[in-house]
């Protein structure tokens, strides 16, 4: 089983839920920007949630299914379409053989997950599917994805089609689906988000007007943003005197701020240590939709205690599991 990639788009790439263990040698966790569109999509079509999916950028993506196939778009509405016909998103899709699934342009967020029963076959480096583009390693040969690359698929559970239970769309169509759908109730992709985060290590370090600016201000994600950091542009955040401090490790949503005074928020594809001085983390809940901001857009900071953001994390994980079990009691009617 397979599917072929017709068109590259502006980027996509194989990722799952990242590669664990080996920071000391200096390879990043990459995986997923969004880890909760991720999995949502590989527990539409009863995968495990550390599966291999495609993660889409943007637009211009599009892909042939070379078999009958189970599978689920989860994350930004990049448009997605299959023989002129809007598929829905957020739920399983079953598409025919030789359906040609495109996405057009963005309308809300920026990175789709496309998720097929079984995961995609691609070979595991250390533990990982994933892609990380400046090491080469994982995903499909080490790089984005190009044109008429064959990307091979696990030998999938659903050997028949799906009786899904209410359908979306006739059979004589290229695909159909449920009408149910696992949408989130509170939507996390939107213009102008506040992001919500602890103090970093070094917080004590800046200004008074610095952490003032940080907390009230709006900062712009620049152009050459991308799955390494996001850096932001907006008031200089200055520290009371300038120092030199030791490289230390960092994670996803680390907030650094080197000498030019303009934040970078630290990403999947993170380096393993920093020297830049850390002013705040983003709380793990609010990692999807920071991974959801495109280019140009504004990005906005509130203070939480640790206590509080471990509080939102357990309840996330509470929704995400009661989530997990209404997406299996689904499939199984079907």
């Amino acid at each position: 089983m397979s599917m072929e990639v017709v068109k590259p788009g502006l980027h996509a790439t194989v990722q799952d839920l990242g590669r664990r263990g080996y920071g000391k040698y200096g390879i990043p966790k990459s995986g997923a920007m969004d880890g909760y569109a991720h999995r949502l999509a590989n527990w539409l079509v009863g995968n495990n949630a550390c599966e291999a999916a495609l993660e889409i950028t943007w637009s211009g993506f599009s892909v042939r299914f070379n078999r009958d196939m189970l599978v689920a778009i989860t994350g930004a509405n990049l448009t997605p379409e299959c023989g002129g016909l809007a598929v829905p998103m957020w739920r399983p899709i079953w598409f025919r053989q030789g359906s040609e699934l495109s996405f057009k342009h963005p309308v809300s967020g920026c990175r789709a997950y496309l998720a097929v029963s079984g995961g995609l076959d691609v070979p595991e480096v250390m533990g990982s599917r994933s892609t990380y583009l400046r090491g080469k390693v994982g995903g499909l040969h080490g790089r984005a994805l190009q044109a008429r690359d064959v990307i091979p698929i696990k030998i999938t559970p659903h050997e028949d089609k799906p009786l899904f239970v209410g359908t979306a769309g006739p059979e004589s169509e290229a695909f159909y689906a449920p009408t149910w759908s696992a949408t989130p109730r509170h939507g996390y992709v939107g213009p102008d988000p506040i992001v919500r985060v602890t103090r970093g290590r070094e917080y004590g370090d800046f200004q008074e007007e610095a952490l003032q600016h940080f907390i009230t201000e709006r900062y712009r994600i620049q152009p050459d943003s991308d799955r390494m950091g996001y850096r932001l542009s907006g008031p200089p955040l200055l520290l009371h005197t300038l120092r030199e401090y030791i490289s230390e490790g960092v994670a996803d949503g680390t907030v650094q701020v080197p000498a030019d005074g303009q934040p970078i928020i630290l990403m999947a594809d993170r380096q393993t240590l920093g020297g830049y001085p850390k002013i705040a983390q983003i709380i793990s809940v609010d990692l999807p939709l920071v991974a959801q901001l495109r280019p140009g857009g504004n990005i906005r900071f509130r203070e939480v205690s640790i206590a509080e953001a471990e509080k939102l994390y357990y309840e996330a994980a509470r929704e995400m599991k009661l989530l997990h079990r209404m997406i299996d009691y689904k499939l199984k009617e079907s």
